[in-house]
């Protein structure tokens, strides 16, 4: 063989082995190894077309009676042959295009959403809506901002509740966000017991950075753990605890029972444990924020986000778009040219 044949041969060699064709990616790289017999063929039948000029033969009158050979024709055969099974194999090989699944950096926590529902959460002082409707709100809004974050819920008041362990589904969080209502729960405020079950679906995390928003408007009065104690040991497994409390200052309409036309509510003073909630943050690292109105509440929610950023690494996917059809067309019209050659035009074997 030449040079340029050799070259050709190293060519694509040099193709099958990255999984690259003609700037496509291919899935099946180890088929396009077949496609260097092409021109080897193509090579071995001109040599053997050129012997054959020169065939005797000792019946001319028979020859003469036979099908006559279009000779213009009979040089497109190989050809035709040879594109077929180019083009069969390049389909193998599956050609396509579109990005490629790669690894890159991007920001990922660990983060478990811890939150109030105790009877206190429907105090009306977040006018329109009430503390309870206003957490929730917010609360999506923070989920609704995580990409690569794994983020939990744990529901509290007398006890405290695991609602959704640590996930990347986030319209599972939304959804179970959603169904937080006042009354689920014994009431009461279990700070306690609240931050040490977050504690425990975060503390085997495999996150760089392990968080718990604490979200409560009121002081602690259940549960047999202390809440300092709770906050040392989630400290020790590394947890960060971002603690917020909701409500106005001063008095605000609590609700106090039943009447005819549903809930009684009378102005009760707002009591939240600010010296305990900023000891809980400052114990692990965290702050503690204090918010007396929506919008202060979602203030909150986007520092923490700008607080809390760990690099880690990971994988994204993107769908290829398969082109495998159009070298299969190719081929398959190609074998038809050459049986629809045969067929017409009388070729010898």
């Amino acid at each position: 063989m030449n040079a340029d044949s050799l070259g050709l041969l190293t060519w694509w060699a040099e193709r099958a082995g990255t999984g690259t064709l003609f700037g496509f990616n291919v899935a099946h790289p180890e088929a396009l190894l077949v496609l260097p017999l092409v021109p080897l063929w193509l090579w071995w039948n001109q040599r053997r077309a050129a012997q054959r000029e020169s065939l005797p033969f000792s019946r001319t009158d028979v020859l003469i009676r036979g099908p006559r050979p279009a000779l213009a024709w009979v040089r497109w055969v190989p050809w035709l042959r040879a594109t077929a099974f180019a083009g069969l194999v390049v389909a193998i090989a599956q050609p396509r295009s579109g990005a490629r699944a790669e690894r890159v950096n991007s920001e990922g926590i660990d983060i478990a959403l811890t939150i109030d529902i105790s009877s206190s959460m429907l105090a009306e002082d977040f006018q329109p809506q009430n503390r309870m409707e206003v957490a929730r709100e917010k609360l999506k809004r923070f989920v609704l901002g995580r990409t690569t974050d794994r983020v939990g819920l744990v529901a509290f008041s007398g006890e405290a509740l695991t609602q959704v362990p640590l996930t990347t589904d986030y319209p599972v969080v939304i959804a179970a966000i959603d169904t937080l209502q006042v009354g689920q729960l014994e009431d009461g405020t279990a700070i306690g017991t609240a931050i040490a079950t977050a504690a425990n679906r975060l503390r085997n995390s495999p996150g760089r950075s392990r968080v718990m928003v604490l979200l409560t408007d009121g002081e602690n009065n259940r549960g047999a753990i202390d809440p300092r104690t709770a906050a040392q040991a989630a400290g020790a497994f590394g947890i960060r605890i971002y603690t917020i409390g909701v409500g106005t200052e001063g008095m605000a309409p609590v609700p106090v029972g039943r009447g005819l036309f549903g809930l009684r509510y009378e102005n009760r003073p707002v009591k939240i444990d600010e010296p305990l909630l900023t000891e809980i943050a400052s114990t692990t690292g965290g702050r503690y924020f204090r918010a007396k109105d929506a919008a202060a509440l979602q203030s909150i929610y986007e520092q923490i986000d700008r607080l809390e950023r760990s690099a880690v690494e990971a994988k994204a996917f993107i769908r290829y778009t398969e082109r495998f059809r159009w070298p299969l067309v190719v081929g398959m019209l190609a074998l038809l040219g050459e049986l629809w050659l045969r067929a017409r035009r009388g070729l010898l074997p």
